[in-house]
């Protein structure tokens, strides 16, 4: 696994058993961030999609949009999707337009289990002071993509099996809620 993704700090051992638990809300929601906190709280490997697939394609994703279009790196999130069939145990926060191809969902879940971080678009935004480098968000109007986005992704939010509203809590904090709600899950 230490070949296959080597943007993680591997913690733990990948065991095909045990279901990954997949992070996801709008972009800002804080997913990487908390995703890292949950990772050692759980003792578990985190993955975020965006550094490993800038690390295998060795350029920053806004340029992987830029040069090679957004249909080459949604290829590249389908190989990793793929790749991460084979393991386990593993938090894993793919980028936001995972959501959309439900194909994508479908490799993982279930068994693996997923989180939605709550945040209403005004927040998102505020919290990545703007567009954020991010591509689908370089718009004139990012607020409305913003919204439009949650729109859009509100019924795979809604089917997550944690939701936690992130807006009032830090990400440590954020961390804390997902691990008690996921232990109450089992």
């Amino acid at each position: 696994m230490a070949d296959t993704f080597r943007s993680s700090k591997i913690i733990s051992s990948v065991d095909p058993d045990k279901p990954h638990l997949i992070l996801v809300g709008l972009p800002g929601a804080g997913t990487s961030t908390v995703g890292a906190f949950v990772g050692e709280k759980l003792n578990r490997t985190f993955l975020d999609f965006d550094a490993e697939i800038e690390r295998r394609v060795g350029m920053p994703i806004a340029q992987i949009f830029g040069e090679r279009g957004e249909a080459a790196f949604r290829a590249l999130e389908r190989t990793l999707t793929e790749e991460l069939k084979a393991f386990g145990n593993m938090i894993v926060a793919p980028g936001n337009g995972w959501l959309a191809d439900p194909e994508l969902i479908a490799l993982l879940m279930p068994p693996a289990k997923m989180a939605y971080l709550r945040v209403r678009p005004e927040v998102a935004l505020k919290r990545l002071g703007g567009a954020g480098g991010r591509p689908l968000l370089n718009r004139p109007d990012p607020l409305g993509e913003l919204t439009k986005l949650l729109g859009a992704r509100r019924q795979v939010f809604q089917s997550a099996d944690i939701e936690v509203g992130v807006e009032l809590l830090t990400p440590q904090q954020v961390a804390d809620k997902i691990v008690e709600k996921l232990a109450a899950l089992k």
